[in-house]
C-alpha cells in the first residue's frame, strides 16, 4: 500500500476546509480569495487524481478507508472509504471545483471573500457525502451542503434571490427530518452507524421487516427530493434561474442519486423490490413532463431546470430498473451529466453576463458575434441530446437498453420518447439564440466571445466529452464492479407489477446472467 493511501481521503476533506479559513481569515482585496480559492480547488482535484492510479479494481470492499473512533456514546465513527460508485463521483467533484471557481472570475465582483469561503466549505460538503461510511458521520455532510449553497443563493440570486433560496432549504431540509429519525432507529435496534455492519444485520433479518419499509422509505423521501424526481421538483427551477453559475452545476443530481444507490438499493434491497415500480412509473412520468414542460419554456434557465428533472428522471429509471448494466449505466449518466452540465452552465453564465437577459426570444443571430462560444454551446448540445460518440449516447443506451431487456417494453419505449423532446428543445435553444435573424439585443450590444478563463474551463469539458464517449471503457469496469459486489438483488421473474396501462414484468435480464 503506497504510504499517502491511508490518509488520502482526509486529505482531500481537509484542504478545502483550510482554503476556507485561509480565506476568511485574510482581507478581502482584489482577486486574493479568487486565487487562494483556485489554487485550493487545483490541489483538491490533484489528490482526486491519486484515487483512480491506485484503485484496485474488483477488489471487494472498500479501499482507502479510514476508521478511527470520534464520538464514545452513541458511537459514532470517523469512517471514509470508497469503492467503484464513489471512485469517480469524488473526481468529477475534484473537476468541477476549477471549473466553478474560473467561471466566477468575472462574475463575482462584490463580497467575493464570502463567496469563495462558502464555495469551498461546500466542496467539503459534497467530498464528505461521498467517502462518509458511518451513518451520522453521512448525515452530518448531507446537511451540511445544504447551507452554503441556500446562502449562495440568496446573496447572489439574479432578481429573487432570498425566496429561491428559502424554498430550496425548506425543500431540501425538511426531508431530512424523518432521515435523522430512521438513521436514529437504525442505530437503537442495531448499535452501530456502520453501513457494512447494518448492511449485514439488515441482510441477515435481523431487523422487522415492516419497520424496515417505513425506514427505507424516509430515507427514498429525503434522496428523491435531493435529485429531485417527480413530483419533488418544485424547488428546482427557482433555484437554477437563481444560483450562481458555480453552484448551479452541482445543485441538482449527484449527492441524491450516488444516496439512492449506496444507502438505499444497497442497505434495503427487499423494501427497494416493493416500491421500484412506483418509481419506475414516477421516472417515465419525470422524464416526459420535464422534457413537455422545457419545451415551453421562455426563459433558457428554467428551461434546463425542467430539462434536468427528465436527464435524472431517466438516471433514476437506471437504478431501480434493478439490473446490473441500468446501475452501471445510471452512475456513468450521473457522471456524463456533471461534465455536461458544468459545461453548458459555464455557456449560459457567459451569454447572461455579456447580454443581461435570459430571455430566450430576446436572442438571434448570436454566432456571428460570438461564434467560440456557439461551437462550444452545438458540442455540449449535442453530447446532451445523446449523439454517438459522444458521452450522452453511453448512458443513454445502457439505461434505455436494460430497461427495455430486462425491465418492460412499455417503459422503455415511452422513456425513449423523451430522447426525442430532449432534442427538440435542446436543438430548439440552439437555434433561436446562436442562428437565425440576428436579435436587436445582439446587434445593440457588441460583446467579448470567451475570456481566458472560460476557456481553460471549456476546452477540456469538450475534449472530455468525447474521450467518454469514444472510450467508455476507462470509466465503466470500475463502476460495473462495484455494481457486480454491491448485494444488490435482481428481480425474479415471477413479480409482475401491475401499472396500466403499461404493466411492467421484472425478469432476470441478460446481464443478470452474466
Amino acid at each position: 500500500m503506497n504510504a499517502i493511501d491511508s490518509y488520502i481521503l482526509t486529505l482531500i476533506l481537509l484542504v478545502p476546509l483550510a482554503g476556507a479559513l485561509l480565506i476568511a481569515l485574510l482581507p478581502d482585496r482584489g482577486k486574493l480569495s479568487a486565487w487562494i480559492a483556485l489554487l485550493t480547488v487545483l490541489a483538491s482535484f490533484g489528490l482526486t487524481l491519486h484515487l483512480p492510479a491506485h484503485f484496485l479494481a474488483g477488489q471487494p470492499g472498500f479501499q482507502f478507508e479510514v476508521t478511527q473512533p470520534w464520538i464514545s456514546n452513541p458511537a459514532i465513527n470517523y469512517h471514509v472509504g470508497i469503492d467503484g460508485l464513489s471512485l469517480w463521483l469524488v473526481v468529477l467533484t475534484g473537476l468541477l471545483a476549477p471549473v466553478g471557481v474560473l467561471a466566477s472570475w468575472n462574475v463575482i465582483q462584490t463580497r467575493s471573500k464570502v463567496f469563495y469561503a462558502l464555495f469551498l466549505v461546500q466542496q467539503t460538503a459534497m467530498f464528505g457525502v461521498f467517502v462518509a461510511l458511518d451513518l451520522m458521520l453521512y448525515y452530518g455532510f448531507w446537511e451540511l451542503s445544504l447551507v452554503p449553497m441556500a446562502i449562495l443563493i440568496a446573496m447572489y440570486g439574479r432578481k429573487e434571490g432570498p425566496k429561491a433560496a428559502t424554498k430550496f432549504f425548506l425543500f431540501t431540509f425538511i426531508p431530512s427530518a424523518p432521515l435523522l429519525v430512521a438513521i436514529l432507529w437504525l442505530y437503537a435496534k442495531t448499535g452501530t452507524f456502520n453501513f457494512t455492519e447494518l448492511q449485514s444485520a439488515i441482510a441477515g433479518g435481523a431487523l422487522p421487516a415492516g419497520a424496515l419499509f417505513w425506514v427505507a422509505l424516509a430515507f427514498l423521501f429525503a434522496f428523491a427530493v435531493k435529485v429531485p424526481i417527480f413530483p419533488l421538483h418544485g424547488w428546482l427551477a427557482d433555484a437554477f434561474s437563481e444560483a450562481p453559475v458555480a453552484l448551479a452545476m452541482v445543485i441538482a443530481g449527484k449527492l441524491g442519486l450516488y444516496s439512492m444507490l449506496r444507502f438505499h438499493v444497497a442497505l434495503f434491497p427487499e423494501q427497494v423490490k416493493c416500491v421500484a415500480p412506483v418509481l419506475i412509473a414516477l421516472t417515465v412520468i419525470g422524464i416526459l413532463y420535464g422534457a413537455c414542460l422545457a419545451l415551453v419554456q421562455r426563459d433558457f434557465w428554467r428551461l434546463i431546470a425542467f430539462g434536468t428533472v427528465g436527464h435524472f428522471s431517466l438516471t433514476t429509471l437506471g437504478i431501480y430498473g434493478l439490473t446490473l448494466t441500468g446501475r452501471t449505466g445510471a452512475v456513468y449518466q450521473t457522471l456524463n451529466q456533471g461534465v455536461m452540465e458544468g459545461a453548458l452552465f459555464v455557456l449560459l453564465g457567459v451569454i447572461y453576463s455579456r447580454y443581461e437577459s435570459s430571455q430566450i426570444a430576446a436572442f438571434g443571430g448570436v454566432a456571428a458575434k460570438l461564434p467560440r462560444t456557439a461551437v462550444f454551446f452545438v458540442i455540449t448540445s449535442l453530447a446532451m441530446v445523446g449523439l454517438p460518440m459522444l458521452n450522452g449516447f453511453v448512458g443513454e443506451f445502457l439505461i434505455l437498453s436494460s430497461t427495455f431487456i430486462g425491465v418492460s417494453q412499455g417503459w422503455a419505449t415511452a422513456a425513449t420518447v423523451s430522447v426525442i423532446l430532449g432534442a427538440a428543445y435542446t436543438l430548439w435553444l440552439v437555434q433561436r439564440v446562436f442562428y437565425g435573424p440576428e436579435s436587436a439585443l445582439a446587434t445593440e450590444k457588441p460583446a467579448a466571445d470567451l475570456r481566458w478563463n472560460e476557456w481553460i474551463v471549456l476546452a477540456p469539458l469538450a475534449l472530455l466529452m468525447l474521450m467518454m464517449g469514444l472510450a467508455p471503457g476507462l470509466w465503466l469496469p470500475t463502476i460495473e464492479s462495484s455494481m457486480k459486489l454491491a448485494p444488490i438483488q435482481q428481480t425474479s421473474s415471477s413479480q409482475r407489477i401491475l401499472l396500466p396501462p403499461l404493466a411492467v414484468t421484472f425478469h432476470d435480464s441478460k446481464e443478470a446472467a452474466r
